[in-house]
């Protein structure tokens, strides 16, 4: 987090970190074109010949609180390809939350393994603490065959401590709820930690609400929560 009194700034910085193909960049995609122009910045990519992000993605999401201070969320992608673990480390330095995109197929537990113990190892060179810094976990591709149930879905739940979310990225399903996830437990550690809502007069409910209801939020379960959101908005 960075936080500027003096130009009424505040950032925030998400990242979301798994294996290589996972869909790191689709969950990317998806939230930019459910975003309406007028809070999304310009979503950066840079691919290799076969797809793969090479280096990150970037999508800043930002918005003017009652208060009058600017507010960006800055959400980054790492290259899942082993070859790249220097720029994974740099790229996840100050996250204030973490989503790990884990493949659901059982052929690809390994990989998703491999990828969990480096996201470990990177936060924990980068001074951050796993117990400390929210990590909310997707299990993406769940229309495939050889996929996790969703009874083995709801074990990981109830044996882990971090949120499970399963979903469907390269039709949206289950982006936004993640991406929900990963905003509200990054601001309630923030809040404690800073006392957000005393210092700047933002709270919780108008930071999430100025965010989600500026995303399209058609066939989500966050719609009931916040209304169908910016309807439409997501082409520009």
């Amino acid at each position: 987090m960075q936080l500027n009194h003096a130009q009424r700034e505040l950032t925030l910085k998400i990242v979301y970190y798994g294996p290589g193909l996972s869909g790191k960049t689709t969950n990317l995609r998806h939230l930019y074109a459910r975003a309406r122009p007028e809070v999304r910045g310009r979503l950066l990519s840079v691919e290799t010949r076969d797809d793969r992000t090479l280096f990150f993605d970037v999508l800043p999401v930002f918005f003017s609180s009652a208060r009058g201070y600017n507010v960006k969320v800055k959400v980054l992608t790492v290259p899942g390809q082993v070859v790249h673990a220097a720029t994974r480390r740099i790229v996840l330095r100050d996250a204030d939350a973490v989503a790990f995109i884990a493949d659901s197929r059982r052929s690809a537990t390994a990989e998703n393994n491999q990828s969990w113990h480096s996201l470990l190892k990177d936060m924990r060179e980068n001074g951050l603490d796993p117990d400390q810094v929210p990590v909310i976990i997707q299990f993406n591709k769940r229309d495939l065959p050889d996929t996790r149930t969703d009874e083995e879905l709801e074990a990981l739940r109830r044996r882990g401590r971090e949120p499970v979310v399963g979903a469907v990225a390269l039709r949206g399903e289950g982006v936004c709820e993640t991406f929900h996830e990963l905003l509200q437990a990054a601001w309630r550690r923030l809040d404690a930690e800073a006392n957000l809502t005393r210092n700047i007069g933002l709270g919780e409910e108008e930071f999430l609400g100025r965010i989600f209801s500026h995303l399209d939020l058609e066939g989500t379960t966050l719609r009931g929560r916040y209304g169908a959101g910016a309807s439409g908005g997501g082409a520009a």
